[in-house]
């Protein structure tokens, strides 16, 4: 068996009621065959060991530390308990279990920042659940740079990033409705997002010179002027300013022929405008082996680029590949780049 990193992974539970669990145990199951590094479960082992039962799986569940892990992890599940709130039911979420979910989270950052752990993977949550309990944030990428902000003093900006076998995308704007994009989309929040992908891509992906091919907002990138002045008056002088800097950033293009696989060719990432224009295409050409990566975080951070889907969890039909691609890229980029990126 080949060595293994001296420090864990941790992995949080997220929503207990969604496929979290499912895929936890399926992904673990695999260690040995898909060389998985080792990860700590942050959260409720009764939810694990229900889900397992339920699903007819034997997993070996072991209350574990990070410095346990390794020694632990080629012959039980490690967990690290966090009361869930409440008995579980699979597929039937419920506010009761808000607060455990967010303090996996806390828990994994908190273990990253200190070391222990070598980077954070999270397990999908249910944002409109802890909007009920009183999170004050759009989404997890949101949550995660508020914790690292409170960590080190300073503020940071987060960038989500999909990555995939096929295509790497960025959107500019994230968690915010579709009418409110050309008001929050500036030349200044295109040129820093720009920035953290070129610096991330280099520093955590080994890209020594990334590409950046920059989409339009508007259909055709605005037809001169024909179908929107965004594209004009916005994007383009961010691009102006990103290659006076020495980045490889060119655009703005047609999102509409960003995508095809000679297209791809020429780019190392695409940068979007707004969520659906990076997700969709994401998703498309990968969403079983995808992982969503933030950047610009002190600590690394990764995720399946899918959700709880809890119509389906606790019936033995959710795939684990987006979470073993997760758990294979976190470590790989912490190997890379130490545990403070």
């Amino acid at each position: 068996m080949p060595s293994r990193p001296s420090i864990p992974l941790a992995l949080t539970q997220g929503d207990p009621a969604g496929i979290g669990p499912d895929i936890t145990l399926a992904a673990w199951l695999r260690r040995s065959e898909l060389d998985l590094p080792p990860f700590l479960f942050l959260g409720d082992a009764g939810v694990l060991a229900a889900r397992a039962s339920q699903l007819g799986l034997n997993v070996p569940l072991k209350e574990a530390d990070p410095a346990t892990v390794c020694d632990i992890f080629r012959d039980a599940l490690p967990i690290l308990p966090i009361d869930a709130g409440m008995s579980v039911v699979a597929g039937e979420p419920h506010v009761a279990t808000a607060k455990g979910t967010i303090a996996a989270i806390e828990m994994a950052v908190s273990l990253s920042m200190s070391g222990e752990t070598s980077a954070v993977v999270t397990n999908p949550i249910a944002k409109s659940v802890l909007y009920d309990a009183g999170f004050g944030f759009p989404g997890h990428t949101e949550f995660l740079a508020d914790l690292a902000t409170r960590a080190i003093g300073r503020p940071v900006m987060p960038v989500m990033l999909l990555a995939g076998p096929k295509l790497r995308a960025v959107p500019v704007t994230i968690h915010i409705p579709l009418k409110d994009v050309p008001q929050a989309l500036t030349t200044d929040l295109i040129i820093e997002t720009c920035r953290i992908t070129d610096h991330d891509l280099r520093t955590r992906f080994g890209i020594s010179k990334p590409r950046l091919a920059v989409a339009g907002l508007n259909p055709h990138a605005g037809e001169n002027g024909a179908l929107g002045k965004e594209d004009d008056e916005i994007v383009r002088p961010a691009i102006d300013a990103l290659r006076s800097e020495g980045i490889d950033a060119f655009g703005p293009l047609p999102a509409d022929t960003m995508f095809h696989d000679e297209a791809r060719r020429r780019y190392d990432v695409a940068i979007c405008m707004y969520h659906d224009q990076a997700l969709i295409p994401a998703k498309a050409l990968g969403f079983d082996d995808s992982v969503n990566v933030t950047l610009g975080l002190p600590f690394v951070r990764t995720s399946p680029d899918h959700g709880t889907a809890f119509g389906i969890a606790g019936k033995g039909v959710a795939k684990e590949g987006s979470l073993v691609a997760a758990l294979k890229l976190a470590s790989e980029i912490s190997s890379k780049t130490g545990n403070n990126p």
